[in-house]
């Protein structure tokens, strides 16, 4: 370009040059092309990691809710067991440890479970095996007032000194594991949810180079012409921005038809080994009208996330250019 030629040039504007009747005509102001292959595959991808961040969120609450309900549950049960012994009459052993447990202060209810009962409890573990022969352990079940304070030291000292064979546990085994498994679950879906946003960044970043590339010509034009670098930033923001939301918007529904499906799927399973255990871990496995609300939010994260990584791409590159 000659120096004659870029006399008749103005001075740097402060806005974009003013687009042409026919841009106007078309509606096409933007320097960004819209409905090009690599912005399909960018919405393609953040729907994919949307979905997976989605999916990963509503399993973490699940396992939080199940554990929750089962500490809730557990905290204010107690079990006490009794194994025959040589020379005792277990059925007097059961009615002296059901008397110790009823006049503990703070127990509110006492269950004793009969042989037959007792039985019915292992047969699912065991089979059709019989169990006459075999010397099975008596149940009390104990429920606490959640209000008061059991001393369970002192009850489980008397059961020791005046019943023979019985033993107490009050489930501070399983209220921990619990607990363990709850952090566990929050720990790996919060690596899990990182690696998403991380993988999100990256894709968005070399897709906001690669749009630059192809639009270099047209990006030198006009920030020469005086167009800011806000500007320009803005242009490929909001470009990313719809496509963000975009590709937010698919995972997210897809994430929240799956995590819909999967209480009447698991209805079709009622009855099997499978389905109880499944239901005894995970609850209900439904996430709730909170879980829901976390997804949409994690849509608009995802897409501002998108936006934000763009117009620093788009400025950080820029400041490299010229």
């Amino acid at each position: 370009m000659t120096v004659a030629s870029m006399s008749i040039i103005e001075p740097a504007i402060d806005g974009p040059p003013k687009p042409t009747q026919r841009e106007q005509a078309r509606g096409e102001a933007s320097i960004v092309p819209k409905g090009s292959i690599g912005g399909n595959a960018l919405a393609a991808v953040v729907a994919i990691m949307t979905f997976l961040a989605a999916v990963t969120s509503g399993g973490v609450a699940m396992v939080i809710s199940a554990a929750l309900e089962w500490q809730s549950d557990i905290a204010h049960e107690m079990t006490i067991q009794i194994r025959p012994t040589d020379g005792n009459d277990i059925d007097a052993q059961v009615f002296k440890a059901e008397s110790l447990a009823r006049g503990t202060a703070g127990v509110v209810e006492v269950r004793t479970y009969s042989k037959e009962q007792s039985d019915r409890l292992l047969e699912p573990w065991l089979g059709g095996l019989s169990l006459d022969e075999l010397p099975v352990p008596r149940m009390i079940a104990v429920r606490s007032d959640p209000r008061a304070r059991v001393d369970v030291p002192a009850l489980r000292q008397a059961l020791a000194a005046q019943v023979a064979g019985a033993s107490l546990d009050d489930h501070r085994g399983w209220i921990d594991r619990m607990r363990r498994m709850a952090t566990a679950a929050v720990a790996g879906g919060t690596g899990i949810f990182g690696l998403v946003l991380a993988a999100t960044v990256l894709s968005v970043a070399f897709a906001t180079r690669g749009a630059m590339a192809s639009n270099r010509p047209i990006v030198e034009v006009v920030h020469f012409v005086g167009a800011k670098e806000a500007y320009i930033a803005g242009q490929f923001q909001r470009h990313f921005l719809g496509l963000g939301l975009k590709g937010g918007a698919i995972g997210g529904i897809a994430a929240m038809a799956f995590l819909a499906l999967a209480g009447p799927v698991s209805d079709m399973f009622v009855g099997s080994a499978g389905e109880a255990q499944a239901t005894a871990l995970f609850g209900a496995l439904s996430i709730g009208t909170a879980g829901y609300v976390m997804v949409g939010l994690e849509v608009i994260l995802i897409a501002v996330i998108t936006a934000v990584t763009s117009r620093r791409v788009v400025i950080h590159t820029l400041r490299t250019m010229y």
